[in-house]
Protein backbone atom coordinates (compact mmCIF):
# COMPACT_ATOMS: atom_id res chain seq x y z
CA UNK A 1 0.00 0.00 0.00
CA UNK A 2 1.20 3.50 -0.79
CA UNK A 3 1.04 6.31 1.74
CA UNK A 4 1.48 10.02 1.33
CA UNK A 5 4.29 11.15 3.61
CA UNK A 6 2.72 14.55 4.31
CA UNK A 7 -0.61 12.93 5.23
CA UNK A 8 1.15 10.57 7.66
CA UNK A 9 2.99 13.48 9.28
CA UNK A 10 -0.26 15.46 9.53
CA UNK A 11 -1.98 12.52 11.23
CA UNK A 12 0.92 12.16 13.67
CA UNK A 13 0.86 15.89 14.48
CA UNK A 14 -2.91 15.87 14.98
CA UNK A 15 -2.59 12.81 17.22
CA UNK A 16 -0.15 14.72 19.44
CA UNK A 17 -2.38 17.81 19.51
CA UNK A 18 -5.42 15.68 20.35
CA UNK A 19 -3.53 13.96 23.18
CA UNK A 20 -2.46 17.33 24.60
CA UNK A 21 -6.01 18.67 24.40
CA UNK A 22 -7.25 15.55 26.20
CA UNK A 23 -4.70 15.92 29.01
CA UNK A 24 -5.50 19.61 29.53
CA UNK A 25 -9.26 18.90 29.41
CA UNK A 26 -8.92 16.20 32.08
CA UNK A 27 -7.01 18.63 34.30
CA UNK A 28 -9.62 21.38 33.94
CA UNK A 29 -12.34 21.83 36.56
CA UNK A 30 -12.97 22.94 40.11
CA UNK A 31 -10.37 20.41 41.24
CA UNK A 32 -7.65 21.46 38.81
CA UNK A 33 -4.69 19.26 37.96
CA UNK A 34 -1.49 20.02 36.11
CA UNK A 35 -0.71 18.01 32.95
CA UNK A 36 2.03 16.16 34.86
CA UNK A 37 -0.43 15.21 37.61
CA UNK A 38 -2.92 14.01 35.01
CA UNK A 39 -0.33 11.78 33.34
CA UNK A 40 0.83 10.45 36.73
CA UNK A 41 -2.75 9.64 37.70
CA UNK A 42 -3.37 7.84 34.42
CA UNK A 43 -0.19 5.85 35.06
CA UNK A 44 -1.39 4.79 38.51
CA UNK A 45 0.12 7.53 40.70
CA UNK A 46 -0.87 11.14 41.11
CA UNK A 47 -2.06 13.19 44.11
CA UNK A 48 -4.51 11.77 46.68
CA UNK A 49 -8.12 11.67 45.51
CA UNK A 50 -7.23 12.36 41.88
CA UNK A 51 -7.84 8.80 40.68
CA UNK A 52 -11.61 8.99 41.11
CA UNK A 53 -11.86 12.43 39.50
CA UNK A 54 -9.65 11.55 36.55
CA UNK A 55 -10.64 7.97 35.77
CA UNK A 56 -14.32 7.99 36.70
CA UNK A 57 -15.44 11.56 36.03
CA UNK A 58 -13.24 13.30 33.45
CA UNK A 59 -11.57 10.60 31.36
CA UNK A 60 -14.84 9.26 29.88
CA UNK A 61 -15.84 12.74 28.74
CA UNK A 62 -12.43 13.43 27.19
CA UNK A 63 -12.32 10.07 25.40
CA UNK A 64 -15.88 10.50 24.18
CA UNK A 65 -14.92 13.87 22.66
CA UNK A 66 -11.96 12.35 20.77
CA UNK A 67 -13.87 9.29 19.54
CA UNK A 68 -16.93 11.28 18.47
CA UNK A 69 -14.79 13.85 16.67
CA UNK A 70 -12.87 11.08 14.91
CA UNK A 71 -16.12 9.49 13.71
CA UNK A 72 -17.62 12.80 12.56
CA UNK A 73 -14.48 13.85 10.71
CA UNK A 74 -14.23 10.53 8.86
CA UNK A 75 -17.93 10.40 7.99
CA UNK A 76 -17.76 13.98 6.73
CA UNK A 77 -14.86 13.08 4.44
CA UNK A 78 -16.80 10.09 3.07
CA UNK A 79 -19.96 12.05 2.34
CA UNK A 80 -18.19 15.05 0.84
CA UNK A 81 -16.22 12.72 -1.41
CA UNK A 82 -19.29 10.71 -2.47
CA UNK A 83 -21.30 13.84 -3.23
CA UNK A 84 -18.26 15.66 -4.67
CA UNK A 85 -19.54 18.70 -2.84
CA UNK A 86 -17.97 20.49 0.17
CA UNK A 87 -21.50 20.95 1.58
CA UNK A 88 -22.21 17.23 1.40
CA UNK A 89 -21.59 16.58 5.10
CA UNK A 90 -24.02 14.39 7.09
CA UNK A 91 -25.35 17.28 9.17
CA UNK A 92 -26.26 19.21 6.00
CA UNK A 93 -27.80 16.40 3.94
CA UNK A 94 -29.97 15.07 6.74
CA UNK A 95 -28.25 11.91 7.96
CA UNK A 96 -27.29 13.50 11.26
CA UNK A 97 -30.84 14.84 11.63
CA UNK A 98 -32.20 11.36 10.98
CA UNK A 99 -30.06 9.95 13.78
CA UNK A 100 -31.16 12.81 16.05
CA UNK A 101 -34.83 12.18 15.25
CA UNK A 102 -34.45 8.48 16.04
CA UNK A 103 -32.80 9.28 19.36
CA UNK A 104 -35.48 11.84 20.23
CA UNK A 105 -38.21 9.29 19.60
CA UNK A 106 -36.46 7.00 22.09
CA UNK A 107 -36.07 9.80 24.65
CA UNK A 108 -39.39 11.62 24.37
CA UNK A 109 -41.90 9.00 23.28
CA UNK A 110 -40.56 5.90 25.03
CA UNK A 111 -38.35 7.31 27.83
CA UNK A 112 -35.61 4.78 27.08
CA UNK A 113 -32.07 4.51 28.41
CA UNK A 114 -28.75 5.29 26.75
CA UNK A 115 -28.38 1.93 24.98
CA UNK A 116 -31.87 2.12 23.50
CA UNK A 117 -31.30 5.76 22.57
CA UNK A 118 -28.16 4.73 20.70
CA UNK A 119 -30.14 2.06 18.87
CA UNK A 120 -32.80 4.64 17.99
CA UNK A 121 -30.12 6.95 16.59
CA UNK A 122 -28.67 4.17 14.44
CA UNK A 123 -32.09 3.14 13.15
CA UNK A 124 -33.08 6.75 12.42
CA UNK A 125 -29.83 7.46 10.59
CA UNK A 126 -30.04 4.28 8.51
CA UNK A 127 -33.68 4.85 7.55
CA UNK A 128 -32.90 8.42 6.53
CA UNK A 129 -29.91 7.31 4.47
CA UNK A 130 -32.01 4.67 2.71
CA UNK A 131 -34.79 7.16 1.96
CA UNK A 132 -32.38 9.82 0.64
CA UNK A 133 -30.55 7.25 -1.48
CA UNK A 134 -33.75 5.92 -3.05
CA UNK A 135 -35.16 9.39 -3.70
CA UNK A 136 -31.87 10.52 -5.27
CA UNK A 137 -31.62 7.40 -7.47
CA UNK A 138 -31.90 7.91 -11.21
CA UNK A 139 -29.67 5.50 -13.10
CA UNK A 140 -27.27 5.91 -10.21
CA UNK A 141 -26.83 8.49 -7.47
CA UNK A 142 -25.04 11.70 -8.39
CA UNK A 143 -23.65 14.26 -6.00
CA UNK A 144 -25.92 17.23 -6.62
CA UNK A 145 -29.09 15.10 -6.35
CA UNK A 146 -27.85 13.54 -3.12
CA UNK A 147 -27.22 16.99 -1.61
CA UNK A 148 -30.55 18.46 -2.76
CA UNK A 149 -32.62 15.49 -1.60
CA UNK A 150 -30.67 15.42 1.67
CA UNK A 151 -31.36 19.09 2.33
CA UNK A 152 -35.07 18.44 1.80
CA UNK A 153 -34.95 15.45 4.13
CA UNK A 154 -33.16 17.58 6.71
CA UNK A 155 -35.98 20.16 6.58
CA UNK A 156 -38.63 17.45 7.00
CA UNK A 157 -36.80 15.90 9.93
CA UNK A 158 -36.36 19.31 11.52
CA UNK A 159 -40.12 19.79 11.44
CA UNK A 160 -40.61 16.31 12.91
CA UNK A 161 -38.28 17.02 15.83
CA UNK A 162 -40.08 20.32 16.47
CA UNK A 163 -43.36 18.42 16.63
CA UNK A 164 -41.84 16.00 19.14
CA UNK A 165 -40.85 18.95 21.33
CA UNK A 166 -44.39 20.33 21.24
CA UNK A 167 -45.89 17.00 22.23
CA UNK A 168 -43.36 16.22 24.97
CA UNK A 169 -43.60 16.90 28.68
CA UNK A 170 -41.62 19.90 29.84
CA UNK A 171 -38.97 17.80 31.60
CA UNK A 172 -38.34 15.50 28.65
CA UNK A 173 -38.39 18.46 26.24
CA UNK A 174 -35.70 20.24 28.27
CA UNK A 175 -33.60 17.06 28.38
CA UNK A 176 -33.98 16.54 24.63
CA UNK A 177 -33.23 20.20 23.86
CA UNK A 178 -29.94 20.04 25.77
CA UNK A 179 -29.02 16.80 24.03
CA UNK A 180 -29.90 18.20 20.59
CA UNK A 181 -27.34 20.99 20.88
CA UNK A 182 -24.56 18.44 21.23
CA UNK A 183 -23.21 18.05 24.74
CA UNK A 184 -20.48 16.12 26.52
CA UNK A 185 -21.75 16.99 29.99
CA UNK A 186 -22.33 13.92 32.12
CA UNK A 187 -20.96 11.48 29.56
CA UNK A 188 -19.81 8.17 31.01
CA UNK A 189 -18.16 4.95 30.00
CA UNK A 190 -21.36 3.70 28.33
CA UNK A 191 -21.16 6.58 25.84
CA UNK A 192 -17.46 5.87 25.23
CA UNK A 193 -18.38 2.23 24.56
CA UNK A 194 -21.00 3.25 21.98
CA UNK A 195 -18.55 5.45 20.09
CA UNK A 196 -15.77 2.87 20.33
CA UNK A 197 -17.95 0.08 18.95
CA UNK A 198 -18.87 2.25 15.97
CA UNK A 199 -15.22 2.96 15.23
CA UNK A 200 -14.05 -0.64 15.68
CA UNK A 201 -16.71 -1.98 13.32
CA UNK A 202 -16.91 0.73 10.65
CA UNK A 203 -13.48 2.37 10.35
CA UNK A 204 -11.90 -0.78 8.81
CA UNK A 205 -14.71 -0.85 6.24
CA UNK A 206 -14.04 2.73 5.19
CA UNK A 207 -10.26 2.28 5.12
CA UNK A 208 -10.64 -0.87 3.02
CA UNK A 209 -12.71 1.11 0.50
CA UNK A 210 -10.67 4.34 0.63
CA UNK A 211 -9.03 3.67 -2.74
CA UNK A 212 -12.45 3.07 -4.30
CA UNK A 213 -13.63 6.34 -2.80
CA UNK A 214 -10.76 8.11 -4.56
CA UNK A 215 -11.65 6.49 -7.87
CA UNK A 216 -15.34 7.37 -7.48
CA UNK A 217 -14.35 11.05 -7.34
CA UNK A 218 -13.18 10.66 -10.95
CA UNK A 219 -16.67 9.66 -12.08
CA UNK A 220 -18.52 6.37 -12.38
CA UNK A 221 -17.30 5.63 -15.91
CA UNK A 222 -13.65 6.06 -14.97
CA UNK A 223 -14.07 4.07 -11.76
CA UNK A 224 -15.78 1.23 -13.63
CA UNK A 225 -13.02 1.19 -16.25
CA UNK A 226 -10.49 0.78 -13.42
CA UNK A 227 -12.30 -2.24 -12.00
CA UNK A 228 -14.55 -0.62 -9.37
CA UNK A 229 -18.27 -1.35 -9.16
CA UNK A 230 -19.53 2.21 -8.56
CA UNK A 231 -22.96 1.61 -7.09
CA UNK A 232 -21.94 -1.28 -4.84
CA UNK A 233 -18.97 0.71 -3.53
CA UNK A 234 -21.14 3.79 -3.02
CA UNK A 235 -23.74 1.84 -1.04
CA UNK A 236 -21.05 0.27 1.16
CA UNK A 237 -19.43 3.61 1.91
CA UNK A 238 -22.79 5.30 2.41
CA UNK A 239 -23.81 2.65 4.95
CA UNK A 240 -20.48 2.85 6.81
CA UNK A 241 -20.53 6.67 6.90
CA UNK A 242 -24.13 6.69 8.09
CA UNK A 243 -23.27 4.22 10.84
CA UNK A 244 -20.39 6.38 12.04
CA UNK A 245 -22.62 9.45 12.08
CA UNK A 246 -25.37 7.66 13.99
CA UNK A 247 -22.99 6.26 16.61
CA UNK A 248 -21.38 9.68 17.08
CA UNK A 249 -24.79 11.32 17.51
CA UNK A 250 -25.80 8.61 19.97
CA UNK A 251 -22.64 9.15 22.02
CA UNK A 252 -22.66 12.97 22.21
CA UNK A 253 -25.61 14.41 20.33
CA UNK A 254 -25.42 16.23 16.99
CA UNK A 255 -22.33 18.43 17.43
CA UNK A 256 -22.61 20.87 14.50
CA UNK A 257 -20.06 21.79 11.83
CA UNK A 258 -17.42 19.19 12.76
CA UNK A 259 -18.24 16.87 9.85
CA UNK A 260 -18.41 19.90 7.55
CA UNK A 261 -15.19 21.65 8.56
CA UNK A 262 -12.81 18.79 9.43
CA UNK A 263 -12.41 17.38 5.87
CA UNK A 264 -11.86 20.85 4.42
CA UNK A 265 -9.26 21.77 7.03
CA UNK A 266 -7.53 18.41 6.59
CA UNK A 267 -7.40 18.94 2.84
CA UNK A 268 -5.79 22.33 3.29
CA UNK A 269 -3.19 20.96 5.69
CA UNK A 270 -2.29 17.88 3.66
CA UNK A 271 -2.50 19.83 0.37
CA UNK A 272 -4.11 16.77 -1.18
CA UNK A 273 -7.27 16.73 -3.28
CA UNK A 274 -8.28 13.20 -2.25
CA UNK A 275 -10.83 12.24 0.41
CA UNK A 276 -8.18 12.28 3.20
CA UNK A 277 -10.30 10.06 5.44
CA UNK A 278 -7.68 9.57 8.17
CA UNK A 279 -6.43 13.19 8.33
CA UNK A 280 -10.07 14.34 8.36
CA UNK A 281 -10.84 11.92 11.19
CA UNK A 282 -7.94 13.14 13.33
CA UNK A 283 -8.84 16.75 12.49
CA UNK A 284 -12.38 16.09 13.74
CA UNK A 285 -10.99 14.58 16.95
CA UNK A 286 -8.82 17.65 17.53
CA UNK A 287 -11.71 20.04 16.82
CA UNK A 288 -14.09 18.37 19.27
CA UNK A 289 -11.34 17.95 21.89
CA UNK A 290 -10.36 21.61 21.57
CA UNK A 291 -14.01 22.73 21.68
CA UNK A 292 -14.55 20.67 24.83
CA UNK A 293 -11.45 22.19 26.45
CA UNK A 294 -12.59 25.70 25.53
CA UNK A 295 -16.08 24.94 26.84
CA UNK A 296 -14.72 23.95 30.23
CA UNK A 297 -12.38 26.93 30.37
CA UNK A 298 -15.08 29.53 29.74
CA UNK A 299 -17.77 27.80 31.81
CA UNK A 300 -16.65 26.90 35.30
CA UNK A 301 -19.87 24.99 35.99
CA UNK A 302 -19.28 22.88 32.84
CA UNK A 303 -22.92 23.31 31.81
CA UNK A 304 -22.25 24.94 28.44
CA UNK A 305 -22.81 22.36 25.67
CA UNK A 306 -19.85 21.80 23.39
CA UNK A 307 -22.17 22.19 20.41
CA UNK A 308 -22.49 25.90 21.18
CA UNK A 309 -18.74 26.41 20.84
CA UNK A 310 -18.48 24.29 17.68
CA UNK A 311 -21.49 26.09 16.20
CA UNK A 312 -19.96 29.52 16.78
CA UNK A 313 -16.62 28.35 15.44
CA UNK A 314 -18.29 26.77 12.42
CA UNK A 315 -20.18 29.96 11.66
CA UNK A 316 -16.96 31.97 11.77
CA UNK A 317 -15.27 29.41 9.52
CA UNK A 318 -18.09 29.56 6.97
CA UNK A 319 -18.01 33.37 6.97
CA UNK A 320 -14.25 33.31 6.38
CA UNK A 321 -14.65 30.74 3.62
CA UNK A 322 -17.33 32.80 1.84
CA UNK A 323 -15.20 35.94 2.15
CA UNK A 324 -12.21 34.11 0.71
CA UNK A 325 -14.25 32.77 -2.20
CA UNK A 326 -15.62 36.26 -2.88
CA UNK A 327 -12.16 37.82 -2.91
CA UNK A 328 -10.94 35.15 -5.33
CA UNK A 329 -13.82 35.97 -7.71
CA UNK A 330 -15.37 32.50 -7.52
CA UNK A 331 -18.49 33.71 -5.72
Amino acid sequence: MRYDRRAVLVCAALLVVGALATVFAIGTGRYSLTPVEVVETLAGGGPPGAEFIVLDLRLPRALDAILVGFAMGMSGAVFQSLSRNPLGSPDIIGFGNGASAGALVAIIMFDLGSAQTALGAVVGGCLTAAAVYLLAWKRGVHGYRLVLVGIGASAVLGSATSFLYVRAEIGKAAQAATWMVGSLNGRGWSDVTIAAIGLIVLVPVILANARRLTLLEMGDDTAAALGVRPERSRVTLLAAGTGLTAMAVAAAGPIPFIALAAPQLARRVTRSAGPNVLPAAWMGAVLVGAADLLTQRISSSALLPVGVVSGVGGGVYLAWLLLRERKSGRL
